[in-house]
């Protein structure tokens, strides 16, 4: 009798990971040789649909796939290509401080942790002053292709926000300080 439970606890945890671990390799844009480690089943049958789960949960992919069924170890082994570039590739830029070897968050990244900030800000603070210290490359992008968003946020919340450019600020780093 526990051993039967046991096997259903594993199959359902399986299960449940499929889904997850589907789309995990969609949102990370994986390529390559990719082996996920299930937890090891005996049945047979169990491996056979957890296949056939995970299976249909990357035809959902556009990328071109090929998986291999359960091995004895509860392994799936497959090749994917990639179909975009990778996650840090878009949020990312060789980093100038060590001459591309490297990555850094971009201007426009940092910019969106600012904004992200500021509304977390908004939930404490009202119609009060804000001073943003940053790098000269966001403050600068602040001030122009995002000023939209500034200016957007001052009005939801009643803010004035001061952009402050600090060229010891390192390009990831900025301060958001009420006044």
């Amino acid at each position: 009798m526990g051993k039967a439970s046991l096997e259903d606890t594993l199959f359902k945890t399986n299960m449940e990971a499929v889904k997850e671990i589907a789309y995990q390799i969609r949102l990370r844009n994986l390529g390559g040789i990719i082996i996920i480690d299930f937890i090891d089943m005996e049945k047979e049958e169990n491996r056979q649909k957890l296949f056939s789960v995970f299976q249909e949960a990357m035809s959902k992919d556009r990328a071109k796939c090929t998986i291999l069924e359960v091995s004895e170890l509860g392994l799936i082994q497959m090749t994917r290509k990639r179909v975009r570039e990778s996650l840090q590739r878009v949020l990312c830029e060789p980093c100038s401080y060590c001459d591309g070897k490297g990555f850094i968050k971009s201007p426009l990244t940092v910019c969106y942790e600012i904004f992200t900030e500021l509304r977390r800000l908004a939930l404490s603070n009202r119609n009060c002053k804000i001073m943003i210290t940053a790098n000269p490359q966001v403050a600068d992008l602040i001030y122009d292709d995002e000023r939209e968003g500034i200016e957007r946020i001052e009005k939801e919340n009643g803010y004035k926000i001061i952009v402050k450019a600090d060229r010891n600020f390192h390009q990831e780093y900025f301060e958001v300080a009420t006044l």
